[in-house]
């Protein structure tokens, strides 16, 4: 059992509506491991209520830091960490430009295990404890991905991006040794992954259709059988970020109502399937997320860097459908959960529905932690089940210790701030990863990125 002393940060069980933050300004976080040795947390509140309850544990003092729940990304490119802030003008010539090629680098295994040891160094530096992660289509930049996340006992998310057309050859899907064509040998090996990794520590498989325009109705079909033969795995992909896509999408599957219906005349939308983008959504869309338990990962830095629109949050509000935030590197410009969260504030207020939205500061902090961890774990609503990402008792104790000091600018603001939304909301436009002075995870030690020391 260990305990912390710090200002705690977690949200309330989300049942609809605004999401409501609570702060102890002087707080007790205890936490102890369960029999597979995840530690969960046990109690959190005010400290002189709590510490007579625990007189025995050893409490590591934290004063004047902040603990918050670890951050949660939707959805972000593993290898795509080296194109983050090339110039293209637009989502197509981005991914033939730039996407493509680097990706292709993926099939030796050697720079997909460099690459996926950097990429999860960068995660743990920002604060980000949980992560859906696209890789390639090449089974060795998977297994590098789930082996470094297996390494740091980090809860990720990965999968075998499935592509059998529409892309450089290189890239696309292969045949297997025995004749097997691309299509099948892809839904092949998917499944070997699912068995190798799925469920392993704290990894889960996604089937990976990169979108719909690159896979064939027959890939499509195979990956709506394996979601079916495997109920609990999850399923992402890309949907209606950019006009031109959406013209192509329609184009190959013309059968179906719109470019998101095409994933469910397929069977795959369900709970925990992440869909990233949903910009150029109708309310049948919308309906569409909401009936089938679907969700949304928002990624406002790529829509903004690329063009492609703006996320309509007063549309997904009104219909009713779940959402949380993505980095989505590297169309996305930083990794950091801050740069994010204040990017999805602009996003919100220049949305389609006008006049736009003013997201609170609590609103966007939930939408990066326990918001996207309820969509990851595929909870609805008012489940009753404890999801990730956040800090409530019962929860796996994964967290980050914040520095409101970490520099000048950020210690004289966070040192006016009258209340909650005006300390939260300083950290959001004014934070990096600076201010985060320190990553746990819930499995065993803190999670320093290799070769750091403590900051």
């Amino acid at each position: 059992m260990r305990a912390y002393r710090a200002s705690l940060l977690w949200f309330a069980p989300y049942t609809g509506g605004a999401p409501q933050a609570r702060f102890e300004q002087d707080g007790l976080l205890v936490v102890d491991a369960d029999a597979r040795g995840v530690q969960l947390v046990q109690a959190i509140g005010d400290w002189h209520s709590l510490r007579p309850q625990y007189p025995d544990v050893v409490v590591e003092d934290l004063s004047g830091r902040i603990i918050a729940p670890g951050f949660v990304d939707l959805h972000i490119h593993f290898p795509q960490t080296n194109v983050i802030g090339s110039p293209a003008s637009g989502l197509l010539p981005w991914l033939e430009n730039y996407t493509f090629p680097e990706e292709m680098r993926f099939a030796s295994p050697a720079y997909s295990a460099e690459a996926a040891a950097f990429f999860i160094d960068e995660l743990l530096r920002n604060g980000v404890t949980s992560a859906l992660a696209f890789a390639t289509s090449h089974t060795a930049s998977v297994d590098a991905l789930f082996a470094q996340a297996q390494q740091r006992q980090m809860r990720l998310v990965t999968g075998l991006c499935l592509m059998d057309r529409n892309a450089p050859a290189e890239l696309l899907n292969r045949a297997g040794p025995n004749g097997t064509d691309a299509t099948e040998q892809s839904l092949m090996e998917s499944e070997a992954l699912i068995k190798r990794w799925h469920g392993k520590d704290r990894l889960g498989y996604a089937i990976t259709p990169r979108f719909a325009p690159t896979s064939t109705e027959a890939q499509l079909r195979g990956a709506g059988a394996l979601a079916q033969r495997y109920p609990d795995v999850w399923i992402q992909s890309h949907v209606a970020e950019n006009k031109d896509e959406i013209a192509w999408a329609r184009s190959l599957f013309p059968d179906s109502r719109s470019y998101l219906a095409t994933y469910a005349d397929f069977g795959l939308m369900r709970a925990r399937a992440v869909y990233a983008h949903c910009i150029h959504f109708d309310d049948d869309d919308r309906a569409l997320m909401r009936e089938t338990g679907a969700a949304a990962a928002v990624s406002p830095t790529s829509n903004l860097f690329l063009g492609s629109g703006f996320f309509d949050y007063l549309g997904a509000d009104r219909v009713g459908f779940r959402y949380g935030l993505a980095s989505d590197v590297g169309g996305g410009t930083s990794f950091s959960p801050f740069r994010t969260m204040l990017a999805a504030y602009t996003v919100g207020r220049e949305g389609q529905t006008k006049p736009g939205v003013s997201l609170s500061p609590q609103h966007l902090w939930w939408q990066h932690t326990a918001g996207a961890g309820e969509v990851l774990a595929g909870n609805q609503h008012g489940g009753g089940v404890c999801t990730w990402g956040n800090l409530l008792p019962g929860c796996e104790a994964d967290f980050v210790v914040l520095n409101p000091q970490a520099t000048p600018l950020l210690a004289r603001k966070t040192a006016r701030a009258a209340n909650l939304d005006e300390l939260l909301f300083s950290m959001i436009v004014l934070g990096d990863d600076r201010l985060v002075e320190r990553t746990v995870i819930s499995q065993a030690l803190d999670a320093q990125p290799q070769g750091a020391q403590p900051r």
